[in-house]
């Protein structure tokens, strides 16, 4: 197990798995920043890959019921407009979405994702679990994943796990799941990436504004 641990931290440190201490939101910005996505309700797993030797960096989980938000466990994304308690990141717009996996997408890293249709009662447990969560320590990102689906009927075959790619692996086994990989060629500094998007989603905010 140590071990395990180990290799986890070490990922961590190039990957965003990082367990650091992000600013907490006020209640009322979250309430104010809360998006709701037309569509059926859905749970998204997000895989962080190394290109360069496959093992898994970083896992966060994406759900999209009566508000769409991204558990995103001992994770570094970061964004102006985008309010953050615990480890629950709200008001996941379609173009937040976008920066999320821009920014973690990267020449050393691609980013699988994993998309399921559930009921609207499976997302409100989903989103309630991870509300519950509370701050996650660093490389527990896939095991406090793992532990939040288990929960959910219908999931309950999930196993507990510290490898994002094995969570990634039982996750897809699921029927029903689809499956697509982004990729980006940009710079490896993660923070180069936090920062573009950062700043790309602050323009975008700006011009919705006026």
């Amino acid at each position: 197990m140590i071990r395990i641990l180990f290799a986890c931290l070490l990922a961590a440190t190039v990957a965003g798995c990082t367990g650091s201490q992000r600013p907490q939101a006020d209640q009322s910005e979250v309430v104010a920043r809360s998006y709701r996505d037309p569509g059926p309700s859905t749970l998204t797993l997000y895989t962080m890959i190394s290109t360069r030797t496959g093992s898994g960096a970083h896992t966060s989980l994406m759900i999209s019921g009566s508000e769409r938000v991204i558990f995103d466990p001992a994770g570094s994304f970061r964004a102006d407009v985008v309010p953050i308690k615990n480890d629950v990141l709200y008001g996941i717009t379609p173009n937040v979405e976008r920066a999320y996996r821009s920014s973690h997408a990267r020449e050393t890293h691609f980013a699988r994702i994993q998309t399921i249709e559930v009921t609207p009662q499976q997302a409100e447990i989903a989103l309630q679990l991870a509300k519950q969560m509370g701050p996650v320590s660093s490389a527990y990102c896939a095991n406090s994943t793992s532990r939040l689906l288990q929960q959910v009927p219908g999931f309950e075959q999930i196993g507990t796990t510290f490898y994002p790619v094995k969570l990634s692996e039982q996750f897809g086994q699921i029927p029903g799941v689809s499956t697509t990989e982004y990729r980006e060629n940009d710079d490896a500094d993660l923070q180069k990436g936090l920062a573009a998007n950062n700043a790309l989603l602050n323009q975008q905010s700006g011009a919705l504004a006026h």
